[in-house]
């Protein structure tokens, strides 16, 4: 295992993908208080900036932001062209962009599960290819990957989003197997609930005592995940419920625990629409 603590060892800079959402914001501010320098990317020019403005002054850090649709190709190129282009090296890459879409397989639309593939999946390896290859060569490199709890179920009602995170996951440990020779290592960040958007919030309120159970603080996942990072550790569940959860999964075989998760799923699901957070269909 690789433990090398690189946050005593100056400068260092961290991408983060999705860098605007919750978990995004929540790791960019426990960079930046470590002292570690910053590029931002996500959708949002505006958001990525303001976000800046406010590590900047806070921390004096130094933070480049670039806004990237993180599914086309050439504006992944373009985003490292302008990242290399100011003498910029990398020591850590946290890929947080991924998506969700509400509802059963044949209830999304073609878009709809495309996107999901290219942002959970395609954009993630691709990110990691890359950043690799720009990478600070006199210090340990760090990578992690947001998957999540889901990616250790089958989960009827997210048959997609968790068999990307599932795809990551396994990808994330076979990945850090791989890159020990580099002085490298990869993490994968398996949360349950976490309260990062409205949207998320509402799904979390839905599933009652189990979403408060399952829920950890966004600023914790971030602390918990990095400080893993550090240790070379290769996943990290946050939470004591959520492990105690994955401990009692890997017991039940993998047909009866997709249809517990079904049902439970199918019940959440009618108890949003009964609240007209969602369409019936």
């Amino acid at each position: 295992m690789n433990s090398i603590r690189f946050e005593n060892m100056r400068p260092q800079t961290v991408l983060i993908t999705g860098a605007a959402g919750g978990l995004g914001k929540a790791f960019a501010l426990e960079c930046a208080s470590r002292g570690w320098n910053l590029v931002l990317t996500d959708r949002s020019e505006s958001l990525i900036n303001t976000l800046a403005e406010s590590l900047e002054r806070g921390y004096g850090i130094r933070v480049q932001t670039f806004a990237c649709d993180l599914t086309d190709p050439v504006k992944r190129e373009d985003l490292f062209r302008q990242v290399v282009s100011t003498g910029t090296r990398l020591t850590m890459l946290v890929n947080v962009a991924g998506i969700d879409h509400e509802g059963t397989f044949m209830a999304q639309t073609s878009q709809q599960i495309q996107e999901i593939l290219r942002i959970n999946v395609e954009a993630p390896l691709a990110m990691i290819h890359t950043a690799v290859q720009y990478r600070d060569r006199r210090s340990a490199f760090r990578i992690i990957n947001v998957a999540s709890l889901a990616a250790f179920y089958p989960m009827p009602s997210k048959a997609t989003y968790a068999s990307s995170k599932r795809f990551l996951l396994n990808f994330s440990m076979a990945l850090n197997q791989e890159f020990k020779e580099m002085n490298a290592t990869v993490t994968a960040l398996c949360p349950a609930g976490l309260p990062t958007t409205p949207e998320c919030i509402k799904a979390i309120d839905a599933q009652g005592l189990a979403g408060a159970l399952t829920t950890v603080d966004t600023g914790r996942a971030a602390y918990l995940t990095l400080e893993a990072s550090l240790q070379g550790k290769p996943v990290v569940i946050p939470g004591f419920f959520n492990r105690l959860i994955h401990l009692a999964g890997s017991l039940v075989p993998a047909n009866l625990l997709a249809a517990i998760i079904g049902k439970r799923w199918g019940e959440v699901r009618q108890k949003r629409v009964s609240r007209g957070e969602l369409a019936a269909v």
